[in-house]
């Protein structure tokens, strides 16, 4: 099993440790709750040095990246960033994206799931089209600083307004401890903050660095548990889970994210023609009005207990103190308001189909 640069410190603070996607990560300190609503509050720190970087180069870097990609990276300018998708060739989603544009044209930052990196790089690489498709993942660590405190937190320890240095979906270069970090103002719970990207060497002194000029934020570092928690009150998805190698992006209702008026790209006319054709399911969020959780892999089924669709992911809500879910339903029971009924161990459990994201930010 893969340590990030921050095992250690894992440990010092009494992190419970599990394994996800080959690597040992802490899923909670305190406790899942008590980090849930420090995020949502104040400010909480997550180790994703699991994520990957793979930085895509070169004078066709840019044409590597528009042909594999649904959004148009030759908007984005030096300093900005934005979600994406990798495609395959049938129609389906290699992986979800957040690409940085450092140089246009010329240098781009592709920031991977943990799950996919391998699979990601060889994928691009094999797509290239020339450019030079490097996988840097174990030259950085990422520590993302999240929540209404955080910017207070990031302009203290870089001695910036970070606020007025970095806009949403930017980023910019910031030294620490002679060390240059690239921090994005991006996120993976719904609220403010950033994603840091620090050379390995840097990891461990800026970790403690937040965490000792957070103390009167009232910072706490965050595990896994918080982090998928905050992640599905918002709706947002999960490789694995909400998306796969199979998944059509307006089906999981990502077409938000796919240029065809721009761009061509790799399976354009699948995605299209299976839009047009009309979906036959669709991702909703839902909350459940009987007692029972919502798990990732129990059926959806309909009043008479025909199955009409798969969880994909649940769990209590800490902010809503409601039952939350999102799962693929047939497109015809995907209408806000339709009840529908989840198999929790063959037992008929009823829900509902709410807006999305469950919790407004």
């Amino acid at each position: 099993m893969k340590k990030t640069p921050l095992y250690d410190e894992h440990l010092k603070l009494g992190a419970r440790m599990v394994e996800f996607a080959g690597w040992a990560m802490p899923v909670q300190y305190k406790g899942l709750r008590e980090e849930h609503d420090c995020v949502r509050s104040a400010v909480g720190l997550f180790d994703v040095s699991h994520m990957g970087e793979i930085f895509v180069r070169g004078e066709k870097a840019l044409d590597c990246l528009e042909w594999l990609t649904t959004n148009h990276v030759a908007k984005l300018k030096a300093g900005e960033a934005h979600y994406t998708l990798l495609m395959n060739d049938k129609g389906g989603i290699v992986d979800d994206l957040i690409i940085y544009c450092i140089e246009p044209k010329l240098n781009y930052l592709v920031c991977a799931n943990a799950s996919n990196v391998e699979k990601d790089f060889q994928w691009i690489s094999k797509h290239s089209q020339g450019a030079d498709v490097t996988n840097e993942s174990d030259q950085w660590a990422q520590i993302a600083v999240q929540g209404p405190k955080g910017v207070q937190l990031l302009s203290k320890v870089f001695d910036v307004d970070f606020d007025q240095k970095v806009g949403r979906f930017k980023f910019r270069p910031f030294q620490f401890q002679g060390a240059e970090c690239l921090v994005a103002r991006t996120g993976y719970t719904g609220e403010d903050g950033a994603e840091i990207f620090v050379p390995v060497e840097a990891a461990v002194g800026l970790w403690q660095q937040l965490l000792s000029l957070g103390e009167p934020f009232g910072v706490q570092a965050c595990g896994l548990g918080a982090r998928d928690t905050l992640r599905t009150e918002m709706k947002m998805s999960l490789y694995g889970h909400e998306i796969d190698d199979e998944t059509n992006p307006y089906e999981a209702g990502l077409g938000w994210v796919v240029k065809p008026k721009d761009k061509d790209f790799l399976s354009k006319d699948i995605v299209l023609t299976a839009k047009q054709d009309g979906l036959k399911r669709k991702l909703v969020g839902f909350k459940m009005t009987e007692r029972g959780i919502a798990r990732h892999g129990y059926r959806i089924v309909d009043q008479q207990g025909a199955e009409i669709g798969l969880v994909t992911s649940g769990c209590p809500s800490p902010s809503l103190n409601e039952n939350l879910g999102i799962g693929y339903v047939q497109a015809t029971q995907a209408e806000v308001g339709q009840q529908i009924f989840i198999d929790i161990r063959n037992r008929r459990v009823a829900a509902e189909v709410v807006k999305t994201p469950f919790l407004k930010r």
